[in-house]
């Protein structure tokens, strides 16, 4: 079974100095291979520069982050997940941009610079985001770095996890459920394991695929990946009402001030610290099934359930 050290309790410091350096390493390299792949000659200035700037903008990379730990911990090589990696993160930004739009959450602010369409405009906002898509795919699909039974597989589990069955449908169940007047705990998780969850845990069972895991050790990375999923979205809940508006990048009370439906609304404060540690322990125990170093994805773990940002 899984450990539950001391790095539970509440405050502590969970970058460890391994964390910092491979965080440091993976995140680099990521942002590298995003810029050499997003940039293409053909494409036309306004809307190179739109990608660019979302692309840019910053963030924790925690899906690359995540393919590149189940590679670590299965000692597969890093190349073999770069296409994957990327395509995972511009699928991410493209998300964020549409997001971000009018039409949706209509917001100001990402990450602390003005969004996409503020920046530029909603067309072209909403042209960088599907420009992200498409080159996600063709990233994916043209990997020279493995197989193409190999490449269908991971295709065929970024498309599911990003399209109407995943991420784009539980936008679709978020924006619908702003319009009632309450919900249950149940379905709002079943909300965030898709807008949410989905693209977290494919990023898992794509580094499997790349790994060459077993159905077990599959089914075990899957679990963890949707545990790790809710406990992003309730601690960016969490953050809304008790974070550092410098660090996070927007203003604090964002969720209340536009009636959205979070885990704090529903279980309050002291619930939703509750739920978030047990949704870690559930994901460490997760990995106490999994026969491999898996020190660097119990640390992310912890790292998602206690960041500040």
């Amino acid at each position: 079974m899984a450990r539950f050290p001391r790095c539970l309790r509440r405050n502590c410091n969970v970058t460890t100095d391994k964390l910092a350096r491979f965080m440091e390493q993976y995140k680099s390299r990521v942002e590298a291979l995003l810029l050499q792949s997003a940039r293409k000659k053909e494409t036309p200035q306004r809307l190179g520069e739109a990608m660019m700037y979302s692309l840019e903008a910053g963030g924790k990379r925690v899906r690359p982050l995540l393919l590149y730990a189940v590679l670590d911990c299965f000692r597969t090589a890093p190349e073999k997940g770069d296409a994957a990696a990327c395509s995972l993160e511009m699928i991410h930004t493209y998300s964020l941009i549409h997001d971000d739009l009018p039409a949706m959450d209509d917001d100001d602010l990402r990450r602390g610079k003005p969004t996409s369409h503020r920046r530029f405009d909603e067309a072209t906002a909403i042209l960088a985001g599907d420009a992200l898509l498409t080159r996600a795919f063709q990233l994916a699909a043209d990997d020279r770095e493995n197989s193409d039974e190999k490449k269908i597989r991971l295709l065929q589990l970024l498309t599911a996890a990003s399209g109407a069955e995943g991420m784009v449908g539980g936008q679709m169940e978020d924006m619908q459920a702003e319009e009632q007047t309450e919900i249950t705990s149940s379905e709002l998780a079943a909300i965030h394991d898709h807008k949410t969850g989905d693209l977290l845990a494919v990023a898992l069972q794509m580094g499997g695929v790349l790994s060459d895991c077993t159905e077990i050790e599959q089914s075990q990375l899957d679990r963890y990946g949707r545990c790790i999923g809710l406990a992003f979205q309730v601690k960016d809940d969490l953050l809304d009402v008790e974070g550092d508006e410098a660090e996070i990048g927007k203003p604090v009370g964002s969720d209340e001030t536009n009636n959205k439906h979070t885990y704090v609304r529903l279980m309050g404060i002291e619930g939703a610290r509750e739920f978030l540690d047990q949704l870690l322990r559930d994901a460490l125990d997760a990995l106490g099934h999994i026969d491999a170093d898996t020190e660097i994805l119990s640390d992310l773990a912890r790292y998602i359930a206690q960041r500040t940002a």
